[in-house]
């Protein structure tokens, strides 16, 4: 045999060697893909009692992303039933704290919409009533010590029709005290809201408007500490459109509800303080 041919020989040997370690390789590479499954999800042998408790762990040790994880996998493997249902308004909850409210607040609609008789009814309107109350916005309002009256209106009233609901539909709820005491901050808070903006229209001369907006605090939030403000912004609208009987009527009013006030001598303070940015504007 010529060296030419032994050459040629060694590498058609070495390349069949080759291309046999390669299907070995690719072979050995399937084989991994279709048995790694458990490797890579150690909850895949879990039963929906052992999933439930450890979403219930990690929930409560604040590990916002695992918890979430755990819940949906109960709601995907396990439908039906009471962890599932439990599952659901717990992973409402996990989102809002993980800084989630939309997905949290569409997460308590599907709940609403599949259980519409519930048990735990008051807590998911309690739930969606807490995560209006304290939108992401409201984490600075310590920062730029803003106004509670102005924040979105939307949210004050979406987080108000919750707890008004609660708290009709349920009154011995375990969460209907709690949700009394947020309705009369927020009931306070919606009628400052409508008597900062009867001021914005005051300010801009936009007296008409500023007379409806002070209005709809004094009939529709009676008795708020607003009153006093939405009183003196119709009292001076008034005397702005010259309309002097109307002007003269309201601050009869306002000093019969408020004897001192010290707006008519002294007006409004600064609605804003050092801090907050919104003073600039």
């Amino acid at each position: 045999m010529g060296r030419n041919t032994i050459s040629l020989f060694q590498s058609r040997t070495a390349t069949t060697w080759a291309n046999g370690l390669m299907v070995l390789f690719v072979a050995l590479l399937i084989a991994g893909c279709g048995t790694k499954g458990p490797e890579y999800d150690p909850t895949a042998s879990w039963n929906v009692e052992r999933l439930f408790e450890d979403g219930k762990a990690e929930m409560n040790s604040g590990n916002w992303r695992l918890a979430k994880e755990r819940f949906m996998q109960v709601e995907t493997r396990f439908p039906f039933g009471a962890y599932a249902q439990q599952s659901m308004l717990n992973l409402a909850y996990v989102q809002w704290k993980d800084k989630e409210p939309e997905l949290g607040l569409a997460t308590l609609g599907r709940f609403q919409q599949q259980y519409p008789s519930h048990p735990a009814t008051d807590y998911a309107l309690y739930l969606r009533g807490l995560i209006n109350f304290t939108p992401p916005s409201a984490v600075f309002a310590t920062v730029t010590r803003q106004n509670p009256g102005e924040r979105d209106p939307k949210a004050l009233r979406q987080s108000y029709a919750a707890f008004a609901e609660l708290v009709e539909r349920f009154p011995a709820s375990r969460y209907a005290t709690d949700s009394r005491k947020r309705i009369e901050w927020l009931i306070n808070t919606m009628a400052e809201n409508e008597m900062l903006i009867a001021r914005y229209y005051y300010e801009r001369f936009a007296y008409v408007a500023a007379i409806n907006r002070a209005q709809v605090v004094i009939t529709e939030f009676q008795g708020v500490p607003s009153s006093e403000p939405a009183l003196y912004i119709m009292m001076m609208s008034y005397d702005k459109l010259k309309m002097t009987d109307l002007r003269n009527d309201t601050e009869r009013v306002l000093l019969a509800n408020f004897p001192n006030t010290t707006l008519i001598a002294k007006g409004f303070p600064d609605k804003y303080s050092a801090w907050n940015p919104l003073r600039l504007f």
